[in-house]
């Protein structure tokens, strides 16, 4: 009897129930499509962070580096002393980039703290490649880029990459990043936001062999070959592989061994980074907290440190849906509930003769109080479908279009690099910091979204049932014939 009446009245009254339906799926639609842009950005960011930071790692730890001394640049010099005019000469130099080194043994000091699963160290170094023709004179070299001739008239700027003429001289400057990576542990780190495409990865036996690993970009623009060689300061390395970044800029143009990158820079058992694992991601700031107590000396970086410094479309567009569209469907939900509520109340104001004329056959309150719910629940679901379809509509709508993000990756945050960039995450920070990237905004949708979307909808049907059966509840026999009259 239930089932027969509910139909019979759904069917009388379409028009009333779509209307209600329609209230409901309008808000359940609005949820979908502000959670799915919600994940979308959170992926965005995601990546953004991941080519910052390295995948698998939740926190770093460095040490700031000191400021130069009075009368210091904190620049490479280079010296260089020609023989005869038109000699070709060249010189590396070799530096720690942005961090003072920590000792190796701080590894292990990481690891033992608790709330810690596994660290691992590494040292970020940035060379510079002088070579060239030097005539009539000494000339010296500053990462600038400016030559100036010493013991004679003139000198020129020039460019940290590229020719420099000028001065009696005519040289090449190159400039580029070496990261030193621990072979025995490569889930964490920069590499990790890298995957090898062509050759291999490093073995665990070649902790101090003379292999390298190119990123992709930086061995097409050195015409680097797979099997061939690289040189850094005069030691030629085995190329064994080359690496793709999964997303944003590579963390550095060349990995080594770490042992191998101690020994050109002179720091035996010194890194710049070590990258940290927590047990529970929920936890991160306590183990952040525990580490800079018990560690003395050291920055501790998570990953919603580097999210602070990201700015952009990307971040206003996070923050808008966070906030904005948050409270926007709050509202709506509200007011769909409470329109479908004073609709269902309505509807069973104009049916008191109805009712009334039932509970004089008999029908208790409590069965007519049912059927009102039964009918709203009805309502509800429809709108859920309703707004399920609407939503995934406008999901697929912005995937489709997929508009660009742009993340502005701010430099100087945190303080104590030298030469630019992040003092804070590793080398990967370092190379992307400055730098914009474009993000393509998709907007999925989860199975948990879906499961919010339905329990929504039976929500909305159950207060609009609320409303109704309170007004039901309230008929008596006698409105029936109150209204007859």
């Amino acid at each position: 009897m239930f089932f027969t009446y509910l139909r019979r009245e759904l069917r009388r009254r379409r028009k009333a129930a779509l209307v209600v339906a329609s209230g409901l799926a309008l808000g359940i639609a609005l949820v979908i499509v502000v959670n799915s842009v919600s994940s979308g950005m959170n992926q965005a960011q995601d990546k953004v962070l991941q080519s910052l930071y390295g995948l698998g790692t939740d926190m770093t730890v460095t040490k700031a580096a000191e400021a130069p001394k009075s009368g210091e640049t904190g620049r490479p010099r280079f010296e260089f002393g020609a023989k005869d005019d038109g000699e070709e000469q060249s010189s590396d130099r070799v530096m720690v980039q942005g961090f003072q080194t920590l000792a190796s043994s701080t590894v292990t000091k990481v690891a033992g703290q608790k709330g810690v699963a596994d660290s691992v160290g590494g040292l970020s170094l940035q060379v510079m490649k002088v070579s060239g023709e030097f005539k009539r004179g000494q000339f010296k070299q500053d990462q600038s880029g400016g030559a100036t001739r010493q013991g004679g008239p003139g000198g020129s700027g020039g460019e940290p990459q590229g020719r420099v003429e000028g001065g009696g001289a005519s040289f090449d400057v190159n400039s580029y990043s070496v990261y030193g990576t621990d072979v025995a542990k490569q889930g964490l780190g920069p590499l990790t936001s890298s995957k090898v495409t062509k050759g291999r990865t490093f073995k665990t036996s070649e902790t101090d062999a003379k292999v390298a690993v190119a990123d992709t970009s930086y061995a097409k623009e050195k015409k680097l070959a797979l099997g061939g060689t690289v040189k850094i300061k005069g030691v030629k390395y085995k190329l064994i592989g080359i690496a793709t970044p999964d997303s944003g800029d590579a963390a550095a143009n060349l990995y080594v061994p770490l042992k191998q990158a101690q020994t050109l820079a002179g720091a035996k058992d010194k890194i710049t980074t070590v990258y940290v694992k927590a047990t529970d991601s929920q936890q991160i700031s306590a183990v952040k907290a525990t580490i800079q107590k018990n560690i003395s000396g050291t920055t501790v970086t998570t990953s919603a440190d580097l999210a602070d410094t990201v700015s952009g479309s990307l971040s206003t567009a996070s923050d808008l849906a966070a906030n904005v569209g948050k409270w926007l469907s709050i509202a709506v939900l509200v007011a769909a509930f409470l329109v479908a509520g004073l609709l269902t109340s309505s509807a069973v104001s104009r049916r008191v003769r109805e009712f009334g004329t039932l509970k004089a056959l008999g029908w208790k309150s409590g069965r007519v109080t049912r059927q009102v719910v039964g009918e709203a629940v009805v309502n509800g679901l429809v709108g859920g479908v309703l707004g399920i379809a609407v939503g995934l509509a406008g999901a697929y709508a912005v995937t489709a279009i997929s508009p660009t993000l742009t993340a502005e990756l701010g430099s100087g945050a945190g303080g104590g690099a030298r030469g630019g960039g992040l003092a804070m995450g590793g080398p990967g920070v370092r190379q992307a910091a400055g730098k914009t990237l474009d993000i393509a905004l998709s907007a999925p949708v989860s199975a948990t979204t879906i499961t919010l979307a339905v329990g929504l909808a039976v929500a909305g049907g159950l207060i609009a049932g609320a409303f109704g059966g309170w007004r039901a509840s309230r008929l008596r026999p006698a409105d029936a014939l109150r209204r007859v009259e």
